[in-house]
């Protein structure tokens, strides 16, 4: 166990129906971020604390997620004030190490986010560097509405569902109506369009739209690591991959905490078959994010494909409990499933997969992304007139899945079919 570890559980909902989860997630995530930033303290991933929302025995906390201290905290909102305590407990004796309590009108809430990090870092006696420090102090918009709406965004976002993202990009535009110039909220919308894009419809507008607002992020703050993700992605889809990989590049230097820079660079250099820096980047993902199941389960196939069978299977075993956990809390999220199906079939527990698998199309059976993936789990089973039809259906006027079918090992049995031939003489010539 590390010397100076940290989990931040999600914040407790004081109120009567629970209608500010979104806050107190938001505000818990938002100090794992400036905790993370602070040199000789390890801070677990928002994905790994949130996993344990609600368990009261910090001790057991501290012990399932291995750290030696846990923040746990109350928020409470009435009208426009806000009342947040917060605690932080040793977690081997239970000693308190630190505790307080603020009662401030809502506009506050960024003060709080600071003097909480603040006295952490000073309990713990470690420090914030001094550009980390300042940065908390500058409030990412100046509107506290435009704040809850990104915050409900970014929670309907990482559901990973066509629908979920079609909400999150409204509530990332209701974000910017209010605050033209919340370079946030701008990144939010393109990584929506860009997910749309390339997992929906395949709709040219989406991309336009991407390429515009990750420009407009970039221009506010030349310095947000998810703005340089953002124009990432876009380029990535532009099919400019050296001028990706520099935007994600860039991002890791001023964030190298942040998941989304290495996982998405890492689907970039697969996409054009770099498997050993793809395996790497990966990698890099699932040590900050342990509790992720995608990054795992992506870099599983790449070990595969390098003919590394037992170090695959080791990390796909790991991916599918991960898959798992989610699926238990998430049990409509198709892409835990449709990921988890592919990494049983691997394993050779086909019967078990494809039942994940039919599970996913039963959930989405119109969604391309869903669609592909099953067909790729498909083809893995041997199920190949099932798997054309998966491809074929998810693939036809979606240039998003080129590089994708030029390159995806899961669909080797299919390469000799003329079906498939025929589908990519298709998609090279659209």
């Amino acid at each position: 166990m590390p010397t100076l570890s940290l989990a931040v559980l999600p914040f407790a909902d004081l109120s009567a129906d629970k209608e500010y989860r979104y806050l107190c997630d938001g505000l818990a995530a938002e100090l794992i971020m400036a905790l993370s930033r602070i040199e000789g303290l390890q801070v677990a991933s928002r994905s790994t604390s949130f996993h344990l929302r609600g368990i009261d025995d910090v001790v057991e906390a501290g012990r399932q997620l291995e750290v030696s201290s846990v923040l746990t905290g109350r928020v409470a909102r009435t009208d426009d004030r806000l009342s947040v305590g917060a605690n932080l407990t040793r977690t081997d004796d239970e000693v308190e190490l630190w505790a307080d309590s603020y009662d401030r009108p809502l506009e506050d809430v960024f003060a709080i986010q600071h003097e909480i990090a603040e006295q952490i870092a000073n309990a713990l006696e470690l420090h914030l560097a001094p550009e980390h420090a300042e940065a908390l102090k500058q409030p990412p918009t100046t509107d506290v509405q435009a704040y809850e709406y990104y915050l409900k965004g970014r929670e309907r976002f990482f559901e990973y569902r066509r629908r979920s993202v079609e909400a999150a990009l409204q509530l990332f535009n209701m974000a910017l109506m209010l605050d033209h110039d919340y370079a946030r909220a701008y990144a939010g919308v393109a990584e929506c369009c860009t997910f749309l894009y390339m997992y929906a419809d395949g709709d040219a507008t989406d991309l336009e739209q991407a390429h515009l607002a990750s420009r407009r992020a970039l221009e506010l703050e030349p310095d947000l690591a998810e703005a340089h993700v953002a124009w990432g992605l876009v380029l990535s889809m532009q099919h400019r991959y050296e001028d990706s990989d520099e935007e994600f590049e860039r991002a890791i230097q001023l964030n190298p905490r942040l998941f989304e820079a290495f996982y998405f660079y890492a689907r970039n250099r697969f996409a054009k078959g770099d498997l050993e820096t793809a395996a790497k980047l990966y990698g890099h993902a699932s040590r900050i994010d342990p509790d992720d199941y995608q990054a795992p389960l992506l870099v599983a196939q790449i070990h595969d494909d390098l003919g590394r069978m037992e170090e695959a299977a080791a990390i796909r075993r790991r991916g599918v409990r991960a898959a798992e956990r989610r699926i238990q809390h998430h049990p409509e999220e198709t892409r835990a499933h449709y990921m988890g199906a592919n990494a049983l079939v691997g394993l050779g527990e086909t019967e078990q997969g494809l039942r994940w698998a039919e599970r996913a199309l039963e959930l989405e059976p119109e969604e391309p992304m869903v669609v592909y993936n099953v067909g790729c789990v498909f083809s893995m089973a041997g199920e190949i007139d099932r798997a054309l039809d998966c491809i074929e259906n998810a693939v036809r006027n979606r240039p998003a899945y080129v590089e994708w079918l030029r390159h995806d090992s899961n669909l080797d049995s299919l390469r000799e079919h003329p079906r498939f031939m025929k589908l990519l003489e298709e998609q090279a010539t659209s």
